[in-house]
């Protein structure tokens, strides 16, 4: 048996058959932290000496290869040997290297993968460079070395979107030579056995593949645009699209780049959103409350929200129950998530044994006692008080009494559906943002009465829909409502004041919001915030400010996009400046003798990122949300803040 050599507390090596098999264990994933470079380099420094070491073969212990850098590193003084220094060494080793990917290979993992002269990798790794969502890019040759291996375009897809790419995907791009279905190290160590009496394949001596300038210009184009004024996928691009220059120089540049854009208020933003999403599920009294157990989900009500829930239930492998008021109901809401399911199978996120498992664990009723089987039950069903309790009463009746209960409401107060119910104790809320299966965020919305386990199986369920769960007390509209209602209101006021629509809305699209405020209610419709506004309006304080100008457009028919005209008219489908909008919001400020100013763009975001954090103290003062990073969780997965200015908690902290 071949002696185990330590070269640091987290690399060790064995030879086997003159192959060097250097193994990183640096627990959870493998992070390319200074004890790991150094190890690394000295594994190399063996290899090169040592006259019975033919080849050398990488791999990670556990299920990741290299999961990246250590993130706790940044910010701190460099630390000798660095990472482009150790690939540097890879790369140039007289002796063939071989990596072995036997799990993900991320950031500064691939660029320590793409180093070596060949590349096995096991059925579940993948590979990608995700620096740019951190606010960087790779920093250790990625934007040199990956064009090189598989052309400028299909580089400038992967990096700018810092999207990873799994072995299949890998191999059809040649980032990968092969995959090893069966023992990875096993077939690491023959390819560098074979590699030993043929010229080595050296990445960075790779001549750059011809591409059509123009195809690279539109391409280039197209990802700016998507960045909205971000400067690391701009840099990334610059870096990508010149990576024909001789590699020393561009390895110079990048790294001087990946420096610069470390130490800059983006990346510092990102990275606070990195350990914010970390934190989101912590609980303090939660620590060892132990979830309850869900096989099947119900679902009562089979509208897009409800079918949403339903395709991501399914997707995380649950069996689901749907319920409708009617048979017929019933059968169309399995007909929408059917539907929902084959356009994932159109879009290669599902293959085909995949949606005829999940269509076999979805069936649906319009009769309460066929929800029996249930460990959770939500409701997704009209935001009505008596609807919502009525369904609640019914369902204390015929399921079990572990089964937990959720209401999916936006404004109604879940402490009053709870209060309804037998077993108040089960009840919690979980918010899902539509559509389903785009939005990210769930609030999970802590009753009066919700017992620790209940919440706890909120947070488990939350994490196997794939969704970031963000833990909330009970208030109207919870976190991200409430702060929206401020916000809009503010909106409001600045529109009485002088501002415009469209000088609002394209300040919050310069400052990186995907759309503005305005637009965003044209799109949803108007008319569901009009009727809210209606049931407030008897108890609405009579001395606070109030803005009629949205009742006015309702009043005209102008309920949003789908109506053709809301606070932008829609001529042929496209968003365009209504001049009548602008003639009501005058006449309104004429009504109150309001002297309409000027408002440059800071000043308009400036009022409403104020409005933001005002809302998110008074939510932390009065205990409904935990964390101010939570806060700025909602609004950038819920409400499109721009996760590179970190949110507004973070802006005011």
């Amino acid at each position: 048996m071949n002696e185990t050599i330590e070269f640091s507390a987290t690399v060790s090596a064995t030879t086997r058959n003159g192959v060097l098999v250097v193994t990183i264990d640096n627990p959870p994933v493998n992070a390319t932290s200074v004890d790991v470079r150094s190890g690394l380099a000295k594994a190399l420094a063996h290899a090169e000496a040592v006259a019975e070491v033919t080849s050398v073969v990488i791999t990670g212990a556990g299920k990741t290869f290299v999961g990246g850098a250590d993130i706790r590193e940044f910010g701190t003084p460099v630390m000798e040997p660095t990472l482009p220094a150790v690939i540097e060494k890879i790369e140039n080793l007289s002796k063939p290297v071989v990596a072995a990917l036997n799990g993900a290979a991320l950031g500064g993992g691939l660029e320590v993968a793409l180093a070596c002269h060949y590349r096995v990798a096991a059925p579940a790794a993948q590979v990608g460079l995700p620096e740019v969502k951190l606010g960087i890019v790779p920093g250790a040759g990625g934007t040199q070395r990956l064009p090189r291996l598989i052309g400028i375009p299909a580089a400038l897809d992967l990096i700018t979107s810092g999207r990873s790419v799994k072995a299949e995907e890998a191999l059809k791009l040649e980032i990968i030579d092969v995959v090893a279905a069966e023992d990875l190290v096993e077939a690491a160590i023959s390819a560098a056995s074979a590699l030993g009496s043929k010229p080595l394949r050296r990445t960075g001596e790779l001549t750059l593949a011809a591409a059509d300038p123009a195809e690279i210009e539109k391409v280039s184009a197209k990802i700016l645009a998507r960045a909205r004024g971000q400067k690391a996928p701009a840099e990334a691009v610059r870096l990508v699209t010149s990576s024909n220059r001789p590699l020393t120089e561009g390895l110079a540049d990048e790294r001087a780049t990946f420096l610069a854009l470390r130490d800059s208020s983006e990346a510092a933003a990102l990275r606070y959103v990195f350990f914010a999403e970390r934190e989101s599920s912590k609980v303090e009294d939660l620590e060892g409350v132990q979830p309850r157990p869900v096989n099947t989900i119900g679902i009562c009500g089979l509208g897009l929200m409800g079918s949403g829930i339903a395709v991501a239930a399914l997707g995380a492998g649950y069996s689901v129950i749907g319920l409708d008021q009617t048979a017929e109901a019933a059968e169309k809401g399995k007909e929408r998530i059917i539907g929902l399911l084959e356009r994932n199978v159109a879009s290669g996120r599902l293959d085909q044994t995949g949606f005829e498992a999940q269509k076999a664990r979805l069936s649906v009723t319009a009769t309460d006692p066929e929800l029996a089987p249930c460990d959770l039950v939500v409701e997704a069903v009209f935001d009505d008080l008596a609807v919502k309790t009525d369904l609640f009463r019914r369902l204390d009746k015929v399921i079990h009494p572990d089964a937990v209960l959720a209401t999916n409401t936006s404004y109604l107060n879940p402490d009053e559906i709870a209060a309804a119910t037998a077993h108040p104790q089960r009840v919690l809320g979980l918010h899902f943002f539509s559509p389903v299966h785009v939005m990210r965020l769930l609030e999970v919305v802590r009753c009066a009465e919700t017992a620790p386990n209940v919440l706890a199986t909120g947070l488990a369920v939350a994490k196997k829909l794939r969704k970031l769960p963000v833990v909330t007390g009970v208030a109207e509209g919870f976190i991200g409502n409430r702060i929206f209602s401020a916000y809009r209101r503010e909106a409001e006021f600045l529109l009485e004041d002088g501002a415009l629509p469209h000088e609002i809305d394209a300040a919050l699209e310069d400052y990186g919001f995907p759309m503005g405020l305005f637009a965003v209610y044209d799109m949803a419709g108007l008319e569901i915030a009009w009727a809210r506004r209606k049931r407030q309006a008897a108890t609405r304080d009579p001395s606070a400010r109030y803005v009629e100008i949205a009742d006015t457009l309702c009043e005209a028919g102008r309920l949003g996009q789908k109506a053709g005209r809301g606070w932008y008219a829609y001529p042929d489908g496209k968003r365009t400046i209504d001049p009548e909008v602008t003639a009501i919001i005058e006449a309104a400020r004429t009504k109150k003798g309001i002297t309409p100013r000027t408002f440059p763009r800071e000043e308009i975001l400036g009022r409403l990122l104020s409005a933001m954090a005002a809302e998110g103290k008074a939510l932390l003062a009065e205990g409904i949300a935990n964390r101010a990073s939570d806060i700025d969780l909602v609004m950038i997965n819920g409400y499109g803040f721009p996760a590179h200015r970190g949110g507004p908690m973070f802006l005011n902290g």
